[in-house]
């Protein structure tokens, strides 16, 4: 029998908790590798893999919950980024130093949220809690565990 680590959870998730959970962080890669070029796609996926999720055991929607709230700040760097080189391609808008700064400051994080979502993926599925930087707090307010109303 596999021994499984949770830190800072109120239960240990059962097995399919821990695979649907890490999921929702597989969901998130998908839609990266399918929707690259509209930044829309991948929160739309992951969004909709939230809902589909959402009346699930707690640590599932927890994770569901931190997955969508990284994917929806992408989404806004993202599309700015993606509108940018599109005004620069098929309009006058000129190559600018603040151009490439803010593109390789978009791709630095995408990268660093790529390794996360991977290491993420591969913890929650052994039953790990992971909470991301400033998106593990957000969702500790978001999502609070079903209480019992007897």
């Amino acid at each position: 029998m596999r021994r499984r680590q949770i830190t800072n959870f109120p239960y240990q998730p059962s097995d399919s908790e821990c695979e649907k959970a890490s999921n929702s962080y597989l969901m998130s890669l998908v839609a990266v590798v399918a929707g690259l070029p509209l930044p829309i796609l991948n929160l739309i996926a992951t969004f909709f893999f939230y809902i589909a999720n959402r009346n699930k055991p707690y640590f599932v929607r927890w994770h569901c919950t931190q997955a969508l709230l990284s994917q929806f700040a992408l989404f806004f760097m993202n599309s700015y980024s993606f509108w940018w080189t599109v005004s620069i391609l098929f309009g006058d808008v000129k190559f600018t130093n603040e151009y490439f700064a803010y593109v390789l400051t978009v791709i630095v994080v995408n990268i660093i949220e790529l390794i996360s979502t991977i290491y993420a993926a591969v913890q929650v599925r052994k039953g790990i809690h992971i909470k991301f930087f400033f998106f593990g707090g957000l969702t500790d307010l978001i999502c609070k565990p079903k209480t019992l109303h007897l």
